[in-house]
Parts: structure tokens; C-alpha cells; sequence
């Protein structure tokens, strides 16, 4: 299929972006795409304007703030894999990355783009959950920080408003705490089926990958971590609070058993131990 025919505008800045936004009725933003058009090709969803920001070069950074390393909205995947910096001190963020899609889609993709469509199947928000990130969002009545847990409300639904922008995302540094993603899937470009990120050191986190419909942050497992249990007692918290559903791929109960025994392995391979 093909999509409804759209007008095309290019913003050169963040300001301008938000000024096309409020200049057009029923516009969408456009940065890599890989969410957006094929929507649009199966006419899931339409827009009557793209209002393209990917060029928009002072939303692609990645930079050490002292206690924290941000990074820019439009950041490529590829370059999130990449980096040195937060390999160093974002290893979960790094290595979660390299397992969006395939080269491609890495080199296209962005940060932003994966967290404000908020598809429960996608890695980067488990990612972000996991670590306790932060979403800087921009609109025309200025900037407000809105925490990863209370980011994403529904199903590819986030707390980013019409004529708003998610603009940066802010990670606090976890340098030298282990970490482990673990992820069940077909193949190696595929959606998982489940995964589980987890992030240990001050303020652990356990976040899980298709298991709800929105991305889900395991806080009874979350809890157990920092408290110190049984890496049993983890996994049987992990499924808490989840609404994981049957398809082709996976029924529920087999969802479940799948994100105790990831998180079991994930636990293992980050170096938990009690």
C-alpha cells in the first residue's frame, strides 16, 4: 500500500520545528522514519504534513555532564552503539542498540524516535527504564523532564504532547555496575518475543521487553534487586504487574516463563550474585 498524499516541510531548528507544528493542522514529525512511514504506508496513520527534523544538527550529541551523559534526540543508533564515552560509563545503552533491527535500521534510526513511539517491542525503552533515564521535552511553552517510568502511558502512546519534542535524554552514569540484556527472538533482526534488561549498582533497575502494552519497568523485581534477594525470589517478582498476551509467536504462560528465566541469565551474566 501506499500512503495518503502529505505536504512535506524540512524545520532547520527546534524552534522552527515547533513553529511549522503550530502553523499546520494535523502535522507529524519526521526524523528516521522506521516508525512513521510504515504506518503511513499501511495507512494505520495518516497526516496531512511531515514536518522533517532529522537534519537538525543540534539535537545529534552525545555528552558528558558530569554526573550524567546526555544525549540528543536524534542521535543515530549506530552512533549510541559507537560511542566510547558511553560505553564507558552506559554499557546496557550501548550494547541495547547494536540489537535494534538490523545495520540499516541502525544507521538511519534514532534515539528519540524508538522512545517517543513507544512500541512495547522495541529495546531502547527497556533500555532507558532500566537506567533510570530522563526525557527532556520541548514544546512552545518551554522545556519540562519527565522521568522514564512515567514516560510511557499507553500503547505507542508517551508523555510527549501534540507540538512537542523529545529533545534530549539524560542517563545517569553507571560506570563499573553490571549490566545484561537478554534477548528471545527468531532471528537476530527480529522484534523479541521477550527480553529483559537489567542494570545492578545504586538504583538498580529491571525492565522488560513485550510483555504489556507499553514498556515495562519491573518494579517489584527492581525492589528485590536493590534489596538483595535471591536471585529466585527476583524472577518470580520480574512477571509482576505485567499483561502479557498470546499471539502467533507465544502464549502468555509461555511469555512469563520466559522473562523468569531471562532474567535469571541476565541476573547471572551481570554478576549478581546472592
Amino acid at each position: 500500500m501506499i500512503p495518503v498524499s502529505f505536504d512535506y516541510v524540512e524545520a532547520t531548528s527546534v524552534e522552527h520545528a515547533l513553529a511549522l507544528f503550530a502553523e499546520h493542522d494535523d502535522a507529524k514529525f519526521l526524523a528516521g522514519g522506521h516508525s512513521l512511514v510504515p504506518m503511513m504506508k499501511l495507512r494505520l496513520v495518516s497526516s496531512a504534513v511531515l514536518i522533517d527534523i532529522a537534519r537538525i544538527a543540534e539535537l545529534s550529541y552525545i555528552e558528558d555532564r558530569g554526573d550524567h551523559v546526555a544525549v540528543g534526540a536524534l542521535t543515530r543508533h549506530r552512533e549510541v552503539e559507537g560511542s566510547a564515552l558511553l560505553a564507558e560509563h552506559l554499557g546496557l545503552l550501548a550494547h541495547v542498540a547494536g540489537h535494534v533491527g538490523d545495520p540499516q535500521v541502525r544507521n538511519r534510526g534514532t534515539l528519540g524516535g524508538s522512545l517517543v513511539h513507544g512500541d512495547p517491542a522495541a529495546d531502547l525503552p527497556a533500555a532507558a527504564l532500566a537506567l533510570g533515564a530522563s526525557m527532556v521535552i520541548t514544546g512552545a511553552a518551554g522545556t519540562r523532564v519527565v522521568p522514564a517510568a512515567e514516560f510511557f502511558v499507553n500503547f505507542l502512546e508517551t508523555a510527549v504532547g501534540d507540538g512537542e519534542l523529545l529533545t534530549e535524554v539524560r542517563f545517569p552514569k553507571r560506570t563499573g555496575d553490571g549490566w545484561a540484556y537478554q534477548k528471545f527472538n527468531r532471528r537476530a533482526m527480529d522484534y523479541a518475543i521477550v527480553a529483559v534488561a537489567v542494570q545492578l549498582g545504586q538504583n538498580p533497575g529491571i525492565a522488560l521487553v513485550n510483555m504489556g502494552s507499553t514498556p515495562h519497568l519491573a518494579t517489584a523485581a527492581s525492589a528485590a534487586l536493590a534489596a538483595g534477594s535471591p536471585t529466585s525470589v527476583i524472577a518470580d517478582a520480574v512477571v509482576e504487574g505485567t499483561e502479557a498476551w498470546n499471539d502467533a509467536n507465544a502464549t502468555r504462560e509461555y511469555r512469563e516463563h520466559l522473562a523468569r528465566v531471562l532474567t535469571v541469565r541476565a541476573l547471572a551474566q551481570a554478576g549478581y550474585t546472592s
